[in-house]
């Protein structure tokens, strides 16, 4: 039996790497100038955490096979430095395997995160709550209005809290249930969440950032293809968590300044 089972474990590990080299499951399309730097990272790191795991199950098969028939009268050898040297080895292995993925990844992460955007980006800001993304954007003064949190009212539809009777920046604000963006120009998002933990996700973007509460946080992207594309809440945030979602739909600089136009004209 103890044979058996080793030989069920090794095919197991190498049924399961089958998928993975074969690339049966492809990533979904890419349309952000960074997002080439993101899939190589996810591809480094599946080649190498996957070689990892198909050795170590097949080290374990052929422990069980090596000793599957051991009697109890048989010697036991104990391995050179005890436990204790088996889980320095490990802690010495793993530790350079995740210092290696954040050398390699460090600069695919700094390119959205610590990188500023540039001078022309288009800033739009994003407010996540229960159950529902809106997104605001500066009339033509190029200015937001300030926010007033204790004139938030979704009744009337000021998501924003903004106060346009005595904030003249206020009147032009153009606020939207759907994020649009004009193609091949960098956006600077701000995120902020009036409740609790959100997410603001698109795996075509090849972004995910959280919405922190009682923080207004960024991060830029440039879309490289039109289209509409789902922004979906990745934050378990209440019953209403498995609805929250928005799309993105990436526009030509024509059409994006008609959009606009035709929003501020409601």
């Amino acid at each position: 039996m103890g044979k058996l089972f080793a030989v069920t474990i090794a095919i197991i590990a190498i049924l399961s790497a089958v998928p993975i080299v074969m690339n049966y499951w492809g990533p979904p399309p890419d349309i952000s100038t960074h997002g080439r730097a993101i899939d190589d990272q996810i591809h480094e790191t599946m080649w190498e955490a996957g070689l990892s795991f198909l050795a170590s199950q097949l080290i374990l098969a052929l422990f069980i096979w090596q000793y599957a028939g051991r009697g109890k009268s048989d010697k036991v050898k104990n391995f050179p430095g005890g436990a204790k040297g088996l889980v320095i080895a490990a802690l010495i292995f793993v530790g350079t395997e995740i210092l290696a993925l954040g050398a390699i990844g460090q600069k695919a992460w700094a390119t959205v995160y610590f990188t500023p955007p540039e001078k022309d980006a288009l800033t739009i800001q994003s407010q996540a709550g229960q159950f529902a993304f809106y997104f605001r954007y500066p009339g033509p003064d190029g200015k937001f209005g300030a926010p007033h949190p204790d004139k938030i009212d979704e009744g009337n539809q000021n998501f924003f809290g903004l106060d346009p009777e005595n904030d003249v920046d206020a009147r032009d604000d153009i606020v939207a249930g759907e994020l649009a963006v004009p193609v091949n120009r960098q956006i600077n998002l701000t995120l902020h969440s009036k409740d609790v933990g959100h997410s603001f996700y698109v795996r075509e973007l090849r972004i995910q950032q959280d919405y922190v509460p009682g923080l207004d946080l960024a991060v830029h992207f440039t879309a490289t293809k039109t289209g509409q594309y789902e922004i979906v809440c990745t934050q378990l945030c209440g019953l209403g968590h498995y609805n929250m979602k928005a799309y993105l739909t990436v526009l030509s600089q024509e059409d994006f300044d008609k959009w606009l136009k035709d929003k501020s004209a409601q």
